[in-house]
């Protein structure tokens, strides 16, 4: 049979010992089918990963044809990253506490795997934010993003103000402690403990969310997923404002810089098992209609 993946990247802290083990199982586990298998360079708590070829986070992606993230969600966003950046599909193997991303449990990797490398499995194209820092005409960093960027206060308690644009047209001047600008998969992530909306993930959309807003008609606003939003702090207060994408640091947004968040061009390809449901999944981790349930 003729195998769509011969070389697996696997992705995640080996130095835990409950991402190791399942690394280790499963890097046996294709070895043994005669498929080349590589880790991402760091100290393994087990011995016998440490022959398996290591590559940088940075090169990984480029040698593979899968990439397996083992670990939590946050883990999977890490590597989406660069699984975006070389057009690399990205399975997850769920360690980690919650699971949206991460939606295959361990009592059934090897054979969810398996039917992935037979072809038998479901993909989903799913969208990346673009986030800029710039300065008047210097252009900072860009940093990607599959769940959401952030804009936070930093240790003041003050409320931050900031003004947001929406494709040019002013949106709003906020008061409050930040925002979040999310993609549709990341509407179960920080956008949804904000009193965001829950988006289906093939739905072409954005949402913008304000984080503790101070004037209670400040509601999260769903948008085109092609929209371009540009932040801006309010003059004249040192806020101290920070950036994240998906969690990791982009920089500060100062009185004289401009956030710029758009959809990215480059997009993720995410496999999951044949029978994967997002509502399933929705009513597992959300636990809806446990009540019901337990009353019956």
């Amino acid at each position: 049979m003729t195998r769509k993946f011969k070389k697996i990247g696997l992705w995640g802290r080996l130095s835990e010992a409950n991402v190791a083990d399942p690394a280790l199982q499963i890097s046996t586990h294709l070895r043994e089918l005669g498929l080349e298998v590589y880790t991402v360079s760091q100290t393994s708590r087990v011995s016998a990963l440490r022959s398996v070829p290591r590559l940088s986070q940075s090169e990984i992606a480029k040698r593979v044809d899968l990439l397996v993230a083992i670990g939590g969600d946050g883990n999977l966003l890490r590597a989406a990253r660069r699984a975006a950046e070389h057009n690399v599909p990205l399975l997850g193997v769920n360690r980690g506490r919650l699971g949206f991303l991460t939606d295959i449990s361990p009592d059934h990797m090897l054979e969810a795997i398996d039917a992935i490398l037979a072809g038998d499995y479901l993909a989903e194209d799913r969208q990346m934010l673009e986030t800029t820092l710039t300065r008047g005409k210097a252009r900072g960093q860009t940093m990607y993003a599959l769940n959401d960027v952030v804009l936070q206060k930093g240790d003041s308690g003050r409320i931050m103000e900031f003004v947001t644009t929406v494709d040019g047209s002013h949106v709003n001047t906020h008061g409050g402690d930040g925002l979040i600008v999310s993609t549709a998969t990341g509407s179960t992530a920080y956008a949804l403990s904000c009193g965001g909306p829950i988006i289906q993930p093939d739905v072409d959309a954005l949402v913008m969310i304000p984080i503790c807003p101070h004037t209670l008609s400040d509601r999260p606003l769903v948008l085109r997923g092609s929209s371009k939003i540009e932040v801006k702090m309010v003059p004249g207060n040192d806020y101290r404002a920070h950036v994240a994408c998906d969690g990791d640091d982009l920089g500060r947004l100062t009185d004289d810089a401009t956030l710029h968040v758009g959809a990215a061009e480059r997009r993720v390809t995410l496999l999951h098992p044949r029978d994967y449901n997002y509502y399933e999944l929705l009513r597992s981790k959300l636990n809806w209609g446990r009540a019901n349930r337990a009353e019956k």
